[in-house]
């Protein structure tokens, strides 16, 4: 569970006195008494110094750190977001920049970033010891060159009970399953019995309504439903429609564990509310999750004394097939860069190097507070060895699914949102088939946008074109901008 601030405080407090005394690794010694300053662009001041500044202040006391709060951007409805953020970099000039991995993408495009690999020779720094796959794929956002980095990473996998699963006969997990091959195994669970008594083949998350579960399933194949730079809407692709097909089987089935279907609650106890997770209290076979479930196992096995689960491990997420090394679990939400026309770049590294090195994983990776270290080295298993390679052995995948859509009237997703779920309860109903609603969110969906961008001044790229649907270029989709047609199906 997360800490609650002031307890993360305090307890960030508490280890800066073991920092200061064995941090020797964190770079060279005669560097630290160099004074200088340094602007650090960043969500706000408490916050930063909460996950970042305390630790890193207490190693370079010499650094004088000032805060320059994103907050304070001025945002305005149909203005371009991103010329509001460089219009406030340009004005407060920060040295170190927090950024979005398309935000990062975009200023290292445009040459707005400092190469970090001068900096890396120079230091000799260690990238052997970070997460395999994050380096390259940070490369990969910015033309092969490494312009930030990012100090901890989130991450889901499939966690599963091992006694479950050899109690009904039914074969392990394996790492990189497709989403077919999962749901597969989940319906080899009983699906009989009473609320009360009965087991579930597998716990999604929260979101299994069949709109949002088809969403994810198709976004994990690398598929996007709208062209946001055209404005054309494309949901209805035969790989869209296999996704949600697959998910409609799925929700049928009667193998997924719905949230709050049996009205549990968390009891009078701690031990209770630990119980009340069907995970822990051994009503589901496998659920998706990250690294926040692996601490309420750990509560979970000091406090029920042999009640609840005891054999468990853990497997990645599923993969798109045609790329199987890849998974849409992982992710960076803060990439830190130097900008490129910063005048204090040294002390900007000694941030960047020092929140992405070895002492600060070692000292954070005990807070729990939901991210993953960028370490792989503090990482840790537990006394059960478990499989912690499943949450970091794939690397990210590049996510097309939301790529632009600052570019897109926001009006519109308010009102498609409603469509989506008036379609999607028919086909729950059985008053329509999974194509029809998706033709139908086609055409109304289509209808919506047009009429929201015309009202914002932003008409359609090529009003006269096709609607890009199930037959537009594969070579589109390959730039995250085209059809969902190379999806699951094809």
């Amino acid at each position: 569970m997360r800490l609650p601030r002031l307890a993360a405080i305090v307890v960030v407090f508490s280890m800066c006195a073991g920092v200061m005394a064995g941090c020797s690794s964190g770079g060279n010694e005669s560097k630290k008494d160099v004074k200088s300053t340094l602007k650090v662009m960043y969500y706000d001041e408490r916050s930063f110094y909460q996950q970042y500044g305390m630790l890193f202040s207490a190693v370079y006391p010499n650094v004088e750190i000032e805060v320059v709060s994103t907050q304070n951007i001025a945002y305005e409805e149909g203005k371009d977001m991103k010329k509001a953020m460089q219009d406030f970099i340009d004005e407060q000039k920060p040295d170190v920049l927090m950024l979005s991995t398309d935000e990062y993408t975009t200023k290292a495009s445009e040459g707005k970033l400092y190469n970090l690999e001068s900096f890396i020779k120079k230091d000799k720094y260690d990238l052997e010891g970070i997460v395999p796959g994050v380096i390259d794929y940070v490369k990969g956002l910015s033309d092969g060159v490494l312009y930030g980095m990012s100090p901890n990473f989130y991450s889901q996998a499939i966690y599963y009970n091992k006694d479950m699963f050899e109690k009904y006969g039914v074969t392990l997990p394996k790492d990189k399953m497709s989403w077919e091959e999962l749901l597969q195994l989940a319906a080899r669970f009983p699906t009989t019995g009473s609320k009360e008594d009965r087991v579930y083949g597998l716990k999604t998350g929260y979101q299994t309504q069949l709109y949002y579960f088809g969403l994810n399933i198709g976004n994990s194949q690398g598929l996007s439903y709208i062209n946001p730079t055209a404005k054309q809407l494309m949901i209805n692709s035969d790989s869209w429609k296999a996704a949600f097909e697959v998910a409609d089987k799925a929700i049928k089935s009667g193998s997924l564990y719905m949230e709050n279907q049996n009205g549990m609650s968390g009891g009078s106890t701690y031990e209770d509310y630990l119980l009340s997770d069907p995970f822990i209290g051994g009503k589901v076979a496998m659920v998706i999750e990250g690294n926040y479930l692996m601490n309420q196992l750990s509560e979970a096995k000091a406090r029920l004394k042999g009640k609840g689960i005891q054999n468990w491990d853990l497997v990645t997420m599923p993969v798109n097939p045609q790329k199987p090394d890849e998974s849409t679990g992982m992710s960076m939400n803060q990439i830190f860069a130097i900008d490129a026309n910063s005048p204090n770049a040294e002390a900007a590294w000694k941030f960047i190097s020092y929140v992405n090195g070895d002492d600060f994983a070692r000292v954070t990776s005990k807070l729990q507070n939901g991210s993953f270290p960028i370490r792989t080295k503090y990482l840790d298993g537990g006394e059960g060895g478990h499989h912690m390679e499943a949450f970091y052995s794939l690397k990210p995948a590049q996510n097309n699914m939301y790529k632009d859509w600052d570019k897109l009237p926001q009006e519109f997703f308010m009102k498609f949102d409603g469509l989506t779920q008036q379609e999607m309860q028919n086909v729950t109903d059985g008053k329509s088939t999974i194509s029809e609603a998706l033709d139908n969110l086609q055409a109304k969906g289509q209808q919506m946008l047009t009429e929201e961008s015309e009202k914002e001044g932003k008409p359609n790229a090529a009003s006269g074109e096709a609607i890009a649907g199930s037959d537009a270029p594969a070579e589109s989709v390959q730039s995250g901008t085209g059809s969902a047609a190379a999806g699951a199906s094809n």
